[in-house]
């Protein structure tokens, strides 16, 4: 049975001051951004299935309001991290739709110049460092880049997400005892979607029932839990957790409870078996964060369905003419192939010539 979606809570985050602040067209924006990342999936699945990609494509479908609320209330001095499941956040960082399905196409117009494919995004000018494939990986990679920002003593953070897999990894808990035991300012955020690679999380993780969070508490460490449906309780906890890693330079757990609606890769054909077909069409109907966040604008008077559909159309072009774009672009030739392991290097930098990086 998959870990159940955070039932509401009695309060109501649109009161909260990072959601009153937002205006009409800011909160279009927001489910703007969500059907972006859907209409993006569900045309990648499509061109996927037609053999335009090769490798593995984890599809973000049911978990958009995690990466739209997050990255939305982020600043100039933070920075995002992820593991493969990572068109989402690419999306909501500002990458463009053209680079990032040119990078499943194995395009050399893509945003890892066709190397990386659907697990490496990469976007360093807008502090978005990845799309990691190793589970767990990114956790003390997101520790070092909070360090660095607290080593320069800029006022920022890093969000590190991780899926609810990687809790059970070493890497994962000697990430968390050095940010607590250094004050990084690290937001590790679990998007749980119940059930990791395929496996249950009762059989596959020994936990309190209250959640995956409570581990934080082994390190002393500030946790939440979130409603990952709820685009507005996302901003406003998260917003907590921004906080203190701004003002105090504390680490924070937010355990955020989603569900996908597809499997964990398109790859995955048993995702109808270890979970039922009732119960994903159950999140899919009444769970699901962008139905929810369109009725909620729809209750406060700022859309009617028909600009609903109007943004799913503009998406889909966009979608569509992006497809168009990686069809016609070029692939990375062979001699490339040695090129951007390490772009110091390639580069000549100070960096490439001295083994240091970041640090000054």
């Amino acid at each position: 049975m998959a870990t159940k979606t955070k039932k509401a809570e009695t309060k109501s985050f649109a009161d909260d001051p990072i959601n009153k602040s937002l205006s009409k067209d800011d909160k279009i924006d927001l489910l703007r951004q969500m059907v972006r990342v859907r209409r993006f999936e569900q045309i990648a699945l499509t061109e996927y299935q037609n053999d335009k990609m090769g490798g593995f494509l984890h599809l973000y479908i049911g978990q958009e309001s995690v990466a739209c609320g997050t990255i939305s209330i982020l600043g100039e001095h933070d920075h995002v991290i992820t593991a493969y499941r990572d068109h989402g956040h690419a999306l909501n960082v500002g990458m463009g739709m053209n680079e990032c399905m040119a990078e499943l196409f194995g395009k050399a117009t893509g945003c890892s110049k066709g190397k990386g494919g659907s697990m490496h995004y990469f976007a360093p000018d807008k502090n978005y460092w990845g799309g990691h494939g190793i589970v767990a990986g990114q956790t003390p990679l997101g520790a070092g880049l909070a360090y660095g920002v607290k080593y320069l003593g800029q006022k920022g953070s890093c969000l590190c997400y991780l899926g609810d897999g990687a809790i059970n990894q070493g890497a994962f808990h000697e990430s968390l005892n050095l940010a607590e035991l250094w004050d990084l300012p690290v937001i590790y955020v679990i998007e749980n979607n119940g059930y990791s690679m395929g496996t249950s999380q009762e059989r596959s993780s020994a936990h309190p029932k209250a959640g995956l969070a409570l581990r934080a508490e082994g390190y002393g460490m500030a946790w939440d839990q979130i409603n990952g449906v709820d685009l507005y309780e996302v901003r406003a906890k998260t917003k907590k957790a921004l906080d203190r890693a701004h003002n105090e330079s504390k680490p924070t757990l937010l355990e955020i409870f989603t569900y996908r609606h597809k499997g964990h890769s398109i790859a995955d054909a048993n995702a109808d078996k270890y979970r039922t077909k009732e119960e994903i069409q159950r999140y899919m109907q009444e769970h699901d964060p962008i139905t929810n966040f369109k009725e909620v604008l729809i209750t406060e008077g700022i859309i009617e369905e028909a600009d609903y559909k109007n943004l799913v159309k503009e998406a889909t072009k966009e979608a569509m003419e992006a497809v168009k774009f990686a069809d016609e672009s070029p692939y990375p030739d062979v001699s490339e192939i040695t090129d951007d392991v390490y772009w110091e290097v390639d580069n000549n930098t100070e960096a490439g010539r001295t083994g240091k990086h970041f640090f000054h």
